[in-house]
């Protein structure tokens, strides 16, 4: 019987794979960026995830508690403590004091669903009309880069593909002249290449690092005394690649290099045209903050305002992150002017790239995303620094078919263990995916006989129920 039933289940699973790869189209292994159908009408054309790197905290930003203000100096709540030590993030209380901190900013309501923000981020709260806030997020790891890993490619181990690589490998892109899925940085997000990287995709998938300074691309152009012969010289590359080719099917890295070409040659235009950013009208720049006393302002401003331009011109997946230093939100020590900084530098450049994207129509279409790895403790840890904390978080979307003004989950009295609806990595993915239009269970790729997802296995996720329109 048992064995009957092995292969009833086997046939069953067999005919489901069959159907889904069937929905799933060819790709043109040299045009692997051809547009191609989703799996049902999306709510988003592209995405620009946002990613404040190193954990900002959610009790200090978006999440108000009271209770926690009345606590202040005083233990963790024994009930409290007691209903964290029961779950797998037990491990968050290592290294903290056993000391309530509260929030050392200023709180208040803000627009028409008068939900809370603290002045932290005052141009941020002033949308706040446009966000759905995730309050319960939870990750599987209290580490950065493990977290981060996860946050990105839906596994705490490096080397999987990251959210981008997936996207672009569902969808293609609209724009032929630009890259796909690509990068905005300074320093990187923790745990370095292992976060973007196209992983077991084809490596026609990996990113594409553009600068928001100077030429997009560095070695885009060739020396002028080249440039007359360049088409034919790239010309008879490619037919002296497409022999080399022919001898070696399936070698995924030759199509990716052919493709990466003819990909540069178009680019040469369309990407020194997208940076072009002094083209911009001068409330445009002032509005990004690119004329701000701070420095890291207009730099975080600059990419802010590069993604819009990249979104408005048909590129799928654009990744942003605030990495400024090696430090980030990640505020052990001295919270309140660790978080000063990071807000200083990116709270005006985010705001306006929501408003900007709705002035011209396109927030609609493009799915924004606020998010990091994790939060923080509400208890304190060294100076008045708070410890990282996987059990409770908050992140906000906004466009892209996402219910403005809505809230989702909760956290405990002070912020620490997410409660009420908690939302996991892989329910962020699946619905990230299907604002896209893909089913998120149908978007695989066979590795070595075994499907791999973003969202790990069958039945292992949902669309995180209240959040899409």
């Amino acid at each position: 019987m048992g064995t009957g039933f092995g292969a009833l289940a086997l046939a069953a699973l067999s005919q489901g794979n069959a159907l889904a790869a069937a929905r799933r189209p060819g790709i043109d292994p040299l045009n692997p960026f051809a547009p191609r159908r989703p799996d049902f009408v999306p709510k988003a054309k592209s995405v620009i995830f946002l990613f404040m790197v190193g954990g900002p905290s959610q009790i200090d930003t978006f999440d108000y508690k009271p209770t926690l203000r009345r606590l202040d100096g005083k233990p963790v709540p024994e009930s409290i403590r007691k209903a964290v030590e029961a779950t797998r993030h037990a491990n968050v209380f290592h290294g903290c004091k056993d000391e309530l901190m509260a929030s050392p900013y200023g709180w208040a309501r803000h627009g028409s669903t008068g939900r809370w923000a603290s002045d932290l981020l005052p141009n941020m709260a002033r949308h706040i009309d446009e966000f759905c806030i995730v309050h319960s997020m939870q990750s599987d790891s209290n580490n950065h880069a493990p977290s981060s890993y996860q946050l990105h490619t839906g596994d705490i181990r490096p080397g999987k593909a990251s959210l981008g690589s997936w996207v672009t490998y569902g969808l293609g892109t609209e724009n032929q002249n630009l890259p796909a899925y690509v990068m905005l940085f300074e320093a990187g997000p923790l745990g370095g290449a292992a976060n973007y990287s196209n992983g077991f995709l084809p490596a026609a998938f990996q990113p594409t690092r553009l600068r928001d300074t100077g030429t997009p691309v560095l070695d885009l152009l060739p020396p002028p005394e080249f440039a007359d012969g360049q088409r034919r010289s790239l010309d008879l590359i490619r037919d002296l690649n497409l022999i080399h080719r022919a001898q070696r099917p399936g070698f995924g890295e030759l199509d990716a290099r052919i493709a990466s070409y003819e990909l540069a040659f178009r680019m040469q235009s369309a990407a020194l045209e997208v940076g072009g950013l002094d083209g911009e009208t001068a409330a445009t720049r002032r509005a990004y903050g690119l004329e701000h006393g701070a420095a890291r302002t207009v730099a975080f401003g600059r990419k802010c305002l590069l993604a819009r331009r990249l979104v408005e011109r048909g590129v799928r997946f654009v990744q942003v992150y605030d990495m400024p230093d090696k430090d980030g939100w990640d505020a052990h020590e001295g919270l309140e002017k660790n978080h000063r900084d990071r807000a200083l530098w990116s709270d005006q450049p985010v705001a306006a790239l929501i408003a900007d994207l709705k002035q011209r129509g396109l927030l609609d279409e493009t799915l924004v995303v606020w998010a990091s790895e994790f939060g923080r403790t509400p208890m304190m840890q060294g100076n008045r620094g708070r410890q990282h904390n996987a059990a409770g978080f908050t992140l906000c979307m906004a466009g892209g078919g996402v219910r403005p003004g809505t809230t989702i989950g909760a956290t405990d009295d002070i912020g620490l263990l997410a409660v009420d609806a908690p939302v996991s990595v892989k329910d962020f993915h699946a619905t990230i995916l299907a604002a896209l239009g893909l089913r998120h269970e149908e978007l695989f790729f066979d590795v070595n006989g075994r499907m791999e997802r973003l969202t790990g296995i069958a039945g292992g996720a949902r669309v995180i129920p209240g959040v899409l329109g």
